[in-house]
């Protein structure tokens, strides 16, 4: 069952959030990524959705809004999406990115913009099949600030 995340979730979510994070290699650090959480809720900096089964959140998908000029509309940045291995090949993401998509038609929005490595094959093979294109016609870059 999709769920809109809250802070009544918040530690099931930064739970996630800190697994989906080791997958990507980074530090762990639960109290930060939980205030992270906490403060992208709060603030109504983000929008997170949730897949629950047997009353446990398996799984996540965490959308920021942002714009496109040139199609004078909100976009959103489809950035995080996880699910616990073990509940993988059920179908989650594809209802994760369901609902993500309800967001962008219930908003207004242009569609859905992200970004996944080149090396993440199960990514590279999902979305193609969840109705995404690969853009192949632009570049993207990244400045990383200093401390970053």
């Amino acid at each position: 069952m999709i769920i809109l995340v809250n802070l009544t979730n918040l530690d099931e979510i930064a739970f996630l959030f800190e697994e989906y994070r080791a997958f990507y290699k980074q530090e762990p650090d639960p109290i930060r990524a939980r205030e992270f959480l906490k403060a992208r809720i709060q603030s109504n900096e983000s929008v997170i959705y949730g897949f629950k089964e047997e009353n446990q959140l398996i799984g996540f998908t965490q959308l920021y809004p942002s714009y496109s000029s040139t199609r004078m509309k909100r976009i959103w940045i489809l950035n995080d999406l996880f699910v616990l291995p073990e509940h993988r090949g059920k179908g989650i993401s594809k209802k994760l990115i369901d609902a993500a998509k309800d967001l962008a038609i219930s908003t207004n929005a242009a569609g859905l913009l992200l970004e996944t490595a080149k090396t993440n094959d199960i990514g590279n093979s999902l979305y193609p099949a969840t109705g995404f294109h690969l853009e192949s016609d632009t570049n993207f870059y990244w400045w990383t600030a200093p401390g970053s």
